[in-house]
Order: C-alpha cells, then structure tokens, then sequence
C-alpha cells in the first residue's frame, strides 16, 4: 500500500508542478512571444534574449507536457531544474526572498522528480514493462 501512494504522489507531483508550469507559465509565453523576445532576460549573457526565450519555452512546454506524461521523466525534468535555478539566482538574484519563492519551489519539485523518475504510473514504466516482457 505505502508504495501504491508513493506512486499516486509522485503522480500527482508530476501533473501539478508539470501543468502549472505547462498553463501559468509555457503557454504564456509562447502566446506573447513577439513581445517578450527582445526584453526577456538573457542569464548567461552570450544567448540574446529570444535565444534564451526559446530555451523557457522549451523547457515550460514541452519538458512540462513529458514531465506530465511521466516519459523520459528524469531527462525532462532536468532542463526546468536549470530554468528555475537560473529564474531565482540569476534573473531574481538580487530580489527580495518573495521573488525567488516560486522558482525555487519549482526547482525543489522538479529536482524531486529527476531524482526519482516517474514512478510506476507513468510512461517510462508502460515502455520498460514492454520492452521487458518481450
């Protein structure tokens, strides 16, 4: 049973953190890129900043949605790790605590679920249990 609920909390870890992200955050801003591709911060200074647009949307979106998905899990949650590491230090970095907040609480769930994959209720382990049984 204690396993079963680990599985529905990691579940529900994924959909969560992976659907905010997806709906507050990605969708966003792909919908105002035009606006938002010549002043979005560049935090390692050598992108530009659509370059380093394109790179959120990447890891908002599409890592967000194979977060959600639970497939390649660990790989995807790494790229909105380092979004959300470079969203609080770099980009937040001399803002007060209360800006950094969300960006880190993102890091801390998403460096949870790159640690531990996507549990049985995903499909990394849809695929495994296939390749396996064959």
């Amino acid at each position: 049973m204690k396993d079963k609920l680990a599985d529905v909390g990691l579940l529900v870890a994924r959909l969560g953190a992976g659907g905010f992200m997806l709906f507050a955050h990605g969708i966003a801003k792909i919908s105002n890129f035009s606006e938002m591709s010549a002043k979005f911060p560049d935090p390692l200074g050598f992108l530009g900043s659509e370059m380093s647009l394109v790179l959120a949307i990447f890891a908002e979106v599409l890592c967000s949605a194979l977060v959600m998905l639970g497939l390649v899990t660990r790989l995807a949650a790494l790229p909105l790790c380092a979004t959300m590491f470079f969203a609080a230090f770099v980009v937040h970095g001399g803002d007060p605590w209360a800006k950094k907040e969300l960006a880190l609480l993102y890091l801390v769930v998403f460096a949870a679920i790159a640690l531990t994959g996507g549990g049985k209720l995903s499909l990394d382990t849809v695929i495994r249990r296939r390749r396996s049984s064959k």
